[in-house]
């Protein structure tokens, strides 16, 4: 259905408000939004009503409400429950916005790559050079920042260059454990643990004593208590007790926020309370190169 740029422009901001407002849309709300005189936007209301994309809602809260086949006509995918994808405008969070699609226009070009954002949502308040941020995306975590390069508002999307695209895969954090898991024992020496670590070119492991996990430590551990003198100490006594742990079907995405949030370098993995391994920000970094 071919429609008249004012049309798309009156159907994506009929969509938007009743997204906002989830009551029918009077047409002056329409015509303040898109800047046009409410008889231009009454006018277009009865050839869009002839075509099926609106229907007249009667009564002193009335107004007009999008078909189905408005959804349709715009690419715009009806969804009952759906997830907030945010946009941030120069570091700020745009209330009332949502990514509807993101499409990579230039991926080819050996320098640059281009997109367009198409949006639920105001997008009149963008300028040519505004810094946005897309995402995170709620189920690939995909984060996508550019600089605005122009605004199309008959199909509300931004045209923009891409400066960073981050993304951190959805498989549970015990797919990404070695299947051999080294330890260290309670009781050995500095020097032991030194060269467990050397032999296996590792920065730190789990601590066992009698079959169970008691602590954890790490090559700074062991630098620096070698730095305080007391080259004679057991692992035992120089260990971390304070273990924090992650359950092993715990995405990648929320074991990178537990790394901030708690400011480790490493978290052991369980599975019904038992421990299965270890996971460090290196191997994080390392399952995020692309080869």
């Amino acid at each position: 259905m071919e429609l008249t740029p004012i049309q798309r422009e009156i159907l994506t901001a009929l969509i938007n408000l009743y997204r906002q407002n989830k009551c029918a849309i009077k047409g002056e709300m329409i015509a303040e939004v898109i800047d046009r005189n409410p008889g231009t936007v009454r006018n277009q209301m009865q050839s869009l009503k002839a075509l099926g994309l609106v229907e007249g809602v009667p009564g002193p809260k009335g107004g007009y409400r999008a078909t189905g086949a408005t959804y349709q006509v715009l690419s715009v995918d009806e969804i009952e429950t759906e997830a907030v994808v945010p946009i941030y405008r120069n570091q700020q969070l745009i209330e009332g916005l949502t990514a509807a699609e993101i499409s990579f226009t230039t991926v080819r070009h050996p320098d640059t790559c281009n997109g367009i954002i198409r949006i639920l949502g105001d997008i009149r308040d963008f300028d040519a050079g505004d810094v946005i941020q897309v995402g995170p995306t709620p189920v690939n975590k995909l984060i996508v920042r550019g600089k605005v390069v122009g605004r199309d508002d008959s199909s509300n999307a931004l045209l923009f260059s891409i400066t960073e695209m981050v993304s951190l895969p959805k498989r549970p954090i015990r797919e990404y454990l070695s299947e051999n898991t080294i330890s260290v024992p309670a009781n050995a020496t500095i020097q032991e643990a030194a060269r467990i670590f050397t032999r296996n070119n590792i920065h730190g492991a789990p601590v066992e004593d009698k079959g169970n996990v008691v602590g954890i430590v790490t090559f700074t551990d062991i630098g620096n208590t070698l730095a305080s003198g007391k080259v004679n100490l057991k692992i035992r006594e120089l260990m971390s007790k304070d273990i924090i742990s992650v359950d092993g079907d715990t995405a990648l995405y929320d074991v990178v926020k537990v790394f901030d949030d708690k400011k480790v370098g490493r978290l052991m993995v369980t599975s019904g309370g038992r421990y299965i391994g270890i996971i460090s920000k290196t191997d994080v970094l390392h399952e995020m190169v692309v080869y």
